[in-house]
């Protein structure tokens, strides 16, 4: 029975279309011997091995494959805020890496704390109390431990569709089935609600979406959290002020942790540093993570209020690489490179532009059904213009155009190109990424 293939989180390696691609890309020996070697080495999973290409370098809005060419990154796995290879970034790791690299247990240093600090004084008054990690699915872990000591109840809810990592812990709070697939029980005491989506343009009713949660809350009991993405990034759903303040508004009646996973669209990418601070809501909890670490260092963090700090007798973390000095370091040049290079500034300006420049695409290609977006976070959802139905096959095909031409992004939903390129993009970048849709997408047409 041919096994159906799930697109929540982003494309496949495993089509006809990326079997056209390795066809028509199969022409230099070194790049297929090195591919079929990282085949032969690598677990096979969905969406990365098999891969597509072979890098051999990065630097500002761009990866390079082994021959040079170059690919604008739209995509970056959501670590490249401060773009490829930042020098400053670099520059500071390097200066780590002579004095202090590595912080053993028990003991701490000098940039653990500083960038503890100055984490917290740009977050709401009483959000001061961190803990550090590797990796974001390791924080979004820590939280929902935290959150069941403060309260005492092991109940969660999410959001269907969501995603908050890739550890069994994580994807059990998640709500993407491409993730939970084949892996048996999840953690127990996980419910999921319809995130408010947008709908052919347009948001029905958000409030009975947020009024859904109270329900759930009233009539379960024992909840003791809700995790959810601030503004969805993989296919880029954006809640409306008012939904959120009414999400928050629930959250303090009930006594329920708001947790707001930030991991993949933080420092920057929506023209706040956070993303919250775009509708005027505060966490109890929040997640941090991939660009954290300047696209370098793997290095996340979980903040949360003062009055959490309850769990001494409880292992919370405890990572190995914790209190890294290098990885403090990485996050302390990355946010200080933000403010330095007053990219907030510079990102409000370029979500105006893409704005109309992705209508102006809109206007001019009927498949395009809907654009939406926040700050340098876009999604260009594609319908066909007769049925209304998602076009899948059309997207993969403009997703692969673009690849040929040197521009790299994500498909999510199967429908959805994702479009997240670093926040130190140009102008002239940005115009020429845009001037290769409108080439796929004239392609398409033509076919």
């Amino acid at each position: 029975m041919e096994q159906k293939v799930l697109r929540t989180e982003g494309d496949v390696n495993l089509t006809e279309e990326r079997a056209k691609w390795q066809e028509k890309n199969s022409s230099d020996v070194e790049t297929q011997g090195l591919l079929e070697r990282d085949s032969r080495s690598f677990l096979h999973q969905a969406m990365s091995t098999p891969c597509l290409d072979v890098l051999g370098g990065c630097s500002g809005p761009s990866i390079q494959n082994l021959q040079g060419k170059d690919y604008l990154d739209f995509h970056g796995n959501n670590v490249h805020q401060v773009g490829f290879a930042n020098p400053y970034v670099i520059d500071q790791i390097k200066k780590q890496l002579d004095e202090l690299s590595f912080c053993t247990r028990r003991f701490t240093n000098k940039k653990a704390i500083t960038f503890a600090e100055k984490l917290t004084s740009l977050l709401p008054e009483g959000l001061n109390r961190v803990l550090f990690a590797p990796g974001g699915t390791s924080v979004v872990s820590i939280a929902l431990k935290l959150a069941r000591v403060v309260t005492g109840k092991h109940k969660v809810v999410s959001y269907w569709d969501s995603f908050h990592g890739a550890s069994l812990d994580a994807i059990s709070a998640g709500g993407e089935a491409v993730f939970r697939q084949h892996m048996g029980p999840m953690m127990p005491g996980v419910i999921r609600i319809p995130p408010p989506m947008n709908k052919g343009g347009f948001f029905e009713d958000e409030m009975k979406y947020a009024d859904y949660l109270e329900y759930v809350i009233e009539k379960e009991g024992e909840i003791g959290a809700f995790i959810a993405e601030t503004v969805r990034n993989t296919d880029v759903q954006i809640p409306s002020k008012k939904y959120w303040k009414r999400i928050r508004e629930i959250c303090t009646k009930h006594n329920v942790l708001l947790i707001l996973d930030e991991i993949p669209i933080a420092l920057g990418r929506t023209g706040k540093m956070f993303t919250f601070e775009n509708f005027d809501i505060a966490p109890d909890i929040l997640c941090l993570g991939k660009g954290l670490g300047g696209g370098i260092i793997p290095f996340a963090a979980m903040v949360c209020r003062d009055e959490y700090n309850v769990a001494q007798d409880v292992s919370l973390g405890h990572f190995t690489h914790e209190k890294s000095p290098v990885g403090c370091t990485a996050a302390q040049a990355t946010i200080d490179f933000i403010e330095n290079e007053n990219i907030l500034k510079k990102v409000k300006e370029d979500a105006v532009w893409m704005r109309n420049e992705l209508h102006l695409l809109k206007e001019k290609y009927a498949i395009i059904g809907h654009i939406r977006g926040i700050g340098l976070l876009w999604g260009v959802e594609l319908r066909d213009p007769k049925t209304k139905e998602p076009a899948i096959d059309e997207a993969e095909k403009i997703m692969y155009n673009c690849l040929q031409n040197g521009m790299s992004f994500k498909v999510s939903q199967g429908n959805v190109l994702q479009l997240s390129p670093v926040l130190t993009i140009k102008r002239s970048e940005l115009e020429k990424a845009i001037g290769i849709l409108d080439k796929s997408f004239s392609m398409l047409k033509e076919e």
